[in-house]
């Protein structure tokens, strides 16, 4: 898929981050794993963009794409205009500020040996702002922890969901236009994942939060996405607005995703017409040696020649919603 205008929203003037043939390619020994080929969709200011799919999809090396860590392969990372791919030293510096990152695992992504004052302080510290002190207390506050009690601690005196939302108040110490979410809640307890999802939400709107999503849990992407792109083995197959994909996927593959989410109450999972999706048949192709034309046809039921000549081009199937398939279901 190399169209460098997946959806209208390239059209408009809100666009905060753009994300244009995104490339990234890691060498393993004489091999070259593909884990992300030409990935183009935009995001526009204040929504939640929420990017899913199978483990090794390709989805969080996206967002570590955006950020620069690596850098990309090939393709343009447009933040405010400006592409990061282009920017070097102290200008990457000052511009990426804007973009923040949440990781998956709150503990391992916090410094043992530091208080959770100095953590969340990080930022403000390298950069000389000017009260920091304050900068920290209101944010900490805003997470649900008070600055007094807990700022002279450190990581390991507190639970998994007490780290994220440390996490969280590091993220928003700089004030970031961006939070880029790399699975936040994969790592907590169920009854945690609410609160931190709420907090996000909170958040969000507190302090005027544009956000990228990526999680593989379906029922947390569709509570707090306003969008959702569903990846395949490297590639965006279907993007659009979060309510028509869920109600009617256009792609083999996001059909049989969304079959998979159980649901408590069997009377209504009889009457949902996305339960007739046949079960995925085959393993998922390497990322050294993904197959031709479209990636998911090794394990498509709707798969034909076709399929294995060409790559499929974004098309729009509704109002908002675009999806890379020879053969849609709508």
């Amino acid at each position: 898929m190399t169209d460098r205008k997946p959806c209208h929203l390239c059209e408009r003037d809100d666009i905060v981050l753009r994300i244009e043939q995104l490339t990234v390619n890691f060498t393993v020994g004489k091999q070259t794993v593909q884990a992300v080929t030409d990935v183009s969709f935009d995001v526009a200011r204040g929504e939640t963009l929420g990017l899913v799919g199978e483990s090794g999809c390709g989805k969080s090396t996206v967002g570590r794409a955006i950020m620069q860590l690596p850098p990309p392969t090939s393709g343009g990372v447009f933040f405010r205009k400006q592409d990061l791919t282009e920017l070097h030293g102290e200008a990457l510096r000052q511009t990426r500020t804007g973009l923040q990152m949440i990781f998956q695992d709150p503990i391992s992504s916090l410094n043992p040996r530091r208080r959770v004052r100095d953590i969340v302080a990080e930022g403000l510290t390298i950069w000389g702002r000017d009260n920091a002190a304050e900068r920290v207390a209101e944010v900490m506050d805003a997470v649900g922890l008070d600055a007094d009690s807990a700022g002279d601690r450190r990581p390991h005196q507190f639970s998994g969901g007490q780290c994220q939302r440390i996490c969280i108040a590091r993220s928003l110490a700089l004030d970031p236009d961006v939070l880029i979410c790399d699975e936040p809640v994969s790592a907590l307890d169920v009854s945690v994942q609410a609160q931190i999802l709420n907090l996000l939400e909170d958040m969000k709107a507190r302090y005027h939060l544009t956000m990228v999503f990526v999680a593989h849990n379906l029922a947390v992407v569709k509570n707090i996405s306003d969008r959702v792109a569903v990846m395949y083995l490297g590639k965006l197959c279907e993007i659009g607005n979060t309510d028509s994909i869920y109600s009617h996927p256009a792609h083999p593959y996001t059909h049989a995703l969304l079959s998979s989410i159980p649901d408590a109450d069997p009377l209504a999972r009889e009457q949902n017409s996305i339960d007739d999706a046949p079960l995925l048949q085959g393993d998922l192709p390497a990322p050294t040696d993904p197959p031709s034309g479209c990636r998911f046809r090794t394990r498509c039921p709707h798969a034909q020649a076709r399929c294995a000549e060409e790559v499929p081009l974004m098309q729009a199937v509704g109002d908002d919603h675009y999806v890379a398939c020879h053969f849609p279901l709508r």
